[in-house]
């Protein structure tokens, strides 16, 4: 039996339109809250039965989904997740009687939470329009599934998180390919910038719970629940909320199957927040029909939307009609609940399904759940995967959100984002996602080519050290620009420029040769056709390089000269008949890095400076420059233009904090890499702030030195 998709309606002002899976909009009032309608009368009567004969997995419910047959999927068999009787955690929060705890075990899904339902919906849909691109703001598991999901269809993905997302989900969306943009700010303040970002660029944007798909994959949760109970809906589900879609998409398959009569009651909804970020929860205790937003401060930050929107009002409706509640715990209740549920059940999950597993509890112990009644807990979510090492240092796009100096605050600004903010975020963005990828066996030239071209523009530039590695990482970045040495170990760059241009997704990306190699006349013939240029190691002017590479990319940088196509360009003077250009002294000649590189250390206790300059300057290898205060600070770093910052946080004129921030936020002073060190007691607040900004943060009472200087060593090497 095929869909029984019959309608789309409007949850704005109630008006249906056509069955069309592709809808985004109200034709009457062009609102963007729509709901798929289906003929719930015509199920068989027999469809439980016929389930049966189907493959365990969401899509068995074909006839409540709202795609055509024949539909091609893009799919890993998610869904279907076990059902488990939570027997420990009955006798341990004392829950008798006939009553039982279920645990719906999202974990098992492809990427480990029940995101992979939305995703798989989501980018079977895209494919079916022939789109190829999209841009997703997450908190984190919905990103991680995304990912998955548009790297198995091709689909390049653009996610946008908050700077307090966990470092380990950004390392795993960048596995997966996403091209990955932090914003220090709000999550609230991401979605604004995702919008707009995808609005100028003409992609596709996911609604999430306002367009039809995100409640139709949320909703086969509450069908896998019920015929898993033997067609028993149970008295409570519970689920740990941050937007609300979930809850809002199971809902609406409970509603489903009682208009079926498949059920003969609806379930009461637990929508439990942590009370760092809890605008549902404190509306509801209110008695308000709409939650205020609230500035999330919660160390569970997977659930930090602080602006819930209309999905708290139609909870609310909900729960004021089948009594349900909402509840708030503390990050300490989350965080006991989470040891608890892994010491009883053997049961390992993120910080953010122990929200759900501490909510419970409360509710038991307030005698909202009654000992006969039957729960079902969603547990979702999974304990950070991803290989840190298996990673580029690059992988996010780091975006600071600041608001200008004259502006007055708002009355929300922590989470409004004004226009002014708004255009030079956008800007900043715009340079930060031109992306570069250097393809040279020695790493050497490679770093030296990524800073030459980074000291004038941020922008973004990955390095791969053999041709097979480089040519991978072109297919996935899909960069703006290739700079490819031409003897590479495992192959020549000649092969490898070969299989760019044959491949239909690589063909158009520019090319550029800086490599020592001296040609014949067929292959100078060849890299004419198929390059921008050819440069010779040791033998071009880095300004040169800097202008011909901006002037591929499109950009204006102040400044910066056009180059003489005759000294550095491959033209005639370059034709091997006028003689082979021979191989100077490698790249670095060329670069002029010979200094000994600077290190300015900014610590108010000169006791603790002289220290780290003895450190330092032990190994003969660095200058040291100290400076005692906030302001000595800004007057070294214009006079000697270091190449790294020691911080401590304690100074006389100005917060540590703050002088990192300022200087990540200008242009001349991003890329310089900052260590902090400080004997300040840091809270898990600030520490994330401090790590999001810092390479690294060290603490003076426990300093290692050998490792501190191995360290610096190491960035200064790169």
């Amino acid at each position: 039996m095929s869909t029984l998709f019959n309608a789309v309606r409007c949850l704005d002002c109630g008006h249906e339109m056509e069955a069309d899976l592709f809808a985004v909009r109200c034709s009457a009032c062009g609102g963007v809250w729509l709901e798929a309608n289906y003929d719930c009368a015509a199920l068989p009567a027999d469809w439980p039965a016929v389930l049966q004969t189907r493959s365990t997995n969401m899509w068995r419910y074909r006839e409540l989904l709202p795609f055509p047959e024949g539909f091609q999927l893009v799919t890993m068999h998610e869904g279907w997740t076990p059902l488990l009787r939570a027997t420990g955690l009955e006798r341990e929060l004392g829950h008798g009687g006939q009553g039982a705890i279920w645990i719906k075990d999202e974990r098992r899904n492809p990427t480990g939470s029940l995101k992979d339902r939305q995703a798989t919906l989501a980018v079977s849909t895209l494919q079916a329009q022939g789109i190829d691109e999209l841009v997703l703001c997450s908190t984190g598991n919905a990103a991680a599934a995304y990912a998955a999901y548009c790297a198995r269809a091709g689909v390049k993905l653009w996610v946008f998180l908050p700077s307090s997302v966990p470092a380990e989900k950004m390392r795993e969306l960048a596995l997966y390919g996403a091209e990955v943009i932090k914003i220090t700010g709000t999550y609230d303040q991401a979605k604004k910038i995702a919008a707009d970002f995808a609005a100028r660029r003409g992609v596709n944007y996911d609604k999430g719970a306002k367009g039809i798909l995100g409640k139709e994959s949320m909703k086969t949760i509450a069908l896998e629940i019920v015929e898993q109970m033997n067609w028993r809906a149970p008295d409570w589900y519970v689920q740990a909320v941050s937007g609300g879609i979930g809850p809002l998409g199971v809902l609406k398959g409970f509603e489903e199957l009682l208009q079926a009569g498949l059920i003969d009651h609806m379930p009461k909804l637990a929508i439990v927040q942590v009370e760092g970020c809890a605008p549902m929860a404190r509306a509801w205790e209110r008695g308000l029909d709409k939650a205020d937003p609230v500035q999330p401060d919660t160390l569970i930050t997977v659930l930090s939307t602080g602006k819930p929107g209309k999905a708290y009002e139609m909870l609310k409706q909900a729960n004021d009609r089948d009594g349900g509640t909402m509840v708030a715990v503390s990050d300490g209740e989350a965080f006991r609940a989470m040891r608890r549920t892994a010491r009883i059940e053997g049961f390992s999950v993120e910080p953010a399904t122990s929200v759900a597993f501490a909510g419970l509890q409360k509710l038991l112990a307030q005698g909202y759940i009654q000992p006969d009644e039957q729960v079902v807990v969603n547990c979702s979510g999974h304990t950070f995967s991803a290989e840190k090492h298996a990673l580029e240092d690059r992988y996010a796009v780091h975006l600071q959100m600041t608001a200008p100096a004259t502006a007055p605050p708002a009355p929300d600004s922590m989470l409004s984002l004004s226009k002014e903010g708004l255009a030079a975020a956008l800007q900043q963005l715009d340079e930060q996602i031109t992306t570069i990828v250097v393809i040279d066996d020695n790493p050497r030239d490679s770093h030296l080519i990524r800073r030459l071209l980074q000291s004038y523009k941020n922008y973004r530039i990955f390095e791969a050290y053999n041709g097979l590695d480089g040519f991978d990482l072109v297919r996935q970045r899909k960069p703006d620009l290739v700079v490819l040495d031409l003897t590479l170990p495992d192959t020549d760059g000649f092969y490898i420029l070969e299989k760019l241009k044959a491949d239909t997704r690589t063909r158009e990306i520019p090319v550029i040769i800086v490599s020592a190699k001296s040609l014949t006349t067929a292959e100078w013939e060849q890299l004419r056709r198929y390059t921008k240029s050819v440069w010779q190691k040791g033998n071009f002017s880095p300004r040169d390089l800097v202008s011909h590479v901006i002037e591929i990319l499109g950009d204006v940088v102040e400044g910066a000269e056009r180059p003489d196509p005759a000294a550095s360009l491959l033209d005639e003077s370059n034709h091997p008949s006028n003689g082979r250009i021979q191989p100077q002294n490698g790249l670095c000649a060329s670069l002029d890095q010979t200094r000994t590189p600077r290190i300015l250390v900014i610590d108010d206790y000169a006791a603790d400076a002289r220290l780290m300059r003895r450190l330092f300057e032990s190994r003969q290898r660095f200058e040291v420059i100290e400076a005692h205060s906030g302001t000595e600070a800004l007057n070294a770093i214009d006079k000697v233009a270091p190449d790294l910052i020691i911080l401590d946080l304690m100074l006389p004129d100005i917060k540590g904090e703050q002088l990192l921030e300022s200087l990540r936020a200008d242009d001349r002073t991003r890329a310089i890499p900052i260590i902090v060190i400080s004997a300040k007691d840091i809270d898990p607040p600030l520490r994330a702030q401090l790590v999001a900004q810092a390479d690294s943060v060290w603490t003076k009472g426990i300093l290692d030195r050998s490792s501190l200087l191995a360290h610096v060593e190491t960035i200064l090497a790169e």
